[in-house]
């Protein structure tokens, strides 16, 4: 046993640990007494002999301690029993105390701009504490979280993080999402850039969810650095949903026909009108994702970029893709419906029916898209067009192999 942590069995305080963090002594060196006859002393006692000092060191240290790495505590001789390291607005890190008892590393990084107070006890009763603080980040990344929390969703709604800025370490970032399931669904984050510019990153299953699934994102990202021009995260996030009702809604541009199929039934099935075919007024192809339910809004062609002029206010708007197309009404293209495209790229119906899709229809339904006269597939970014994408390909878009 070290003759460190040996304790007087009338001790009634235990030894302390002298705490050093790197090379620099954080504590106050003290001893423990080991118990014993002696040849000397009074009333034939022996005065106690004093021990080697035990210690351990901490890898962070100071006022302007490094953000991002995690803490090692580190013990000179014997084993340790517990290590704490918590802190004073952002709780506690977790940590594992190694097979040999020798040292604690912390299960997650030390977060920017925080105090962290230490605290060791050995198996033997000894115990000490130190303190540091991380240095303040230069920088700060943030995000955007999709869907929202407690919704309820369509079976084709991806798991959506946008980030403020650039994120060039995307395997460490990838590392602190962790995804749970209610069914343990099959599922991958991919790496894409979204439509505003920046860097984003999805997770979805290899196939549409499973009605009633419940979905957990926990992102730990409090201390992770994105790298370089991003900037570190300097808190955590959350988000929980749960899938709705298998609907499924199926645009023919072809047939010029729209259905909304719930398990597998049909309950609408209604005359439209698409894209104008030729230039750019034609419509998207391939899934696109109910992204939002938006009422009432004014479509002005400039803010889509056509050639024409056109500003008018449009009911029962169902976002499809950050692009512009959208399903609504269009009662001024009634002549058109169920005979040709001849929108400025949306899936337009009358009132009535729009009314009744939008009443409906649910954000994070799958859109399928067929016809010969488009523009083209979604793309990933476009809203969420990941489904477009083979799931082996998907897989490789994580930045985790």
């Amino acid at each position: 046993m070290n003759p460190a942590f040996l304790i007087p069995a009338r001790s009634r305080r235990p030894a302390r640990l002298a705490l050093i963090a790197g090379c620099a002594v954080l504590g106050v060196t003290l001893t423990a007494c080991s118990g014993g006859a002696a040849a000397s002393g009074k009333n034939g006692g022996a005065a106690p002999s004093k021990a080697a000092p035990a210690s351990i060191s901490v890898s962070l240290r100071g006022t302007s301690a490094a953000a991002g790495k995690p803490v090692t505590v580190t013990l000179a001789a014997g084993k340790l029993r517990e290590v704490t390291v918590s802190a004073g607005e952002g709780g506690a890190l977790g940590g594992r105390i190694s097979a040999d008892g020798r040292t604690w590393t912390s299960d997650r990084v030390a977060a920017p701009g925080t105090a962290y107070r230490v605290e060791a006890r050995d198996t033997s009763g000894g115990s000490d504490t130190a303190s540091f603080t991380t240095k303040a980040a230069d920088q700060v990344n943030k995000l955007s979280l999709a869907p929202g929390k407690n919704t309820t969703v369509g079976i084709a709604q991806p798991l959506s993080i946008v980030f403020d800025n650039p994120v060039k370490d995307k395997a460490a970032v990838e590392r602190a999402l962790k995804v749970s399931t209610s069914n343990h669904t099959e599922g991958s984050w991919g790496w894409l850039r979204d439509y505003s510019g920046r860097d984003r990153v999805d997770w979805r299953p290899k196939e549409y969810w499973k009605s009633g699934t419940r979905i957990t994102l926990d992102a730990e990202l409090n201390g992770v650095d994105s790298g370089p021009g991003g900037g570190f995260f300097v808190r955590d996030y959350a988000t929980t949903f749960t899938v709705g009702a298998s609907q499924v809604v199926r645009v023919d541009l072809d047939r010029h026909r729209l259905a909304l199929k719930r398990d597998g039934r049909t309950v609408m099935d209604v005359p439209v009108s698409g894209g104008t075919p030729g230039g750019d007024k034609r419509s998207w192809r391939g899934t696109a994702v109910l992204m939002a339910k938006e009422g009432t809004i004014n479509m002005r062609s400039e803010t889509v970029g056509l050639g024409h002029t056109y500003d008018k206010m449009v009911d029962y708007s169902m976002r499809l893709t950050w692009s512009g197309m959208y399903a609504h009404a269009a009662p001024w293209n009634a002549a058109y419906f169920g005979r040709a495209n001849h929108s400025s790229g949306c899936v337009g119906m009358s009132d009535a029916d729009a009314a009744a899709l939008y009443r409906q229809a649910r954000v994070g339904d799958p859109f399928e898209i067929t016809g010969a006269e488009t523009k083209g597939t979604v793309a990933e970014g476009n809203g969420y067009g990941a489904w477009n994408v083979s799931w082996h390909e998907w897989q490789t878009r994580s930045a985790l192999g």
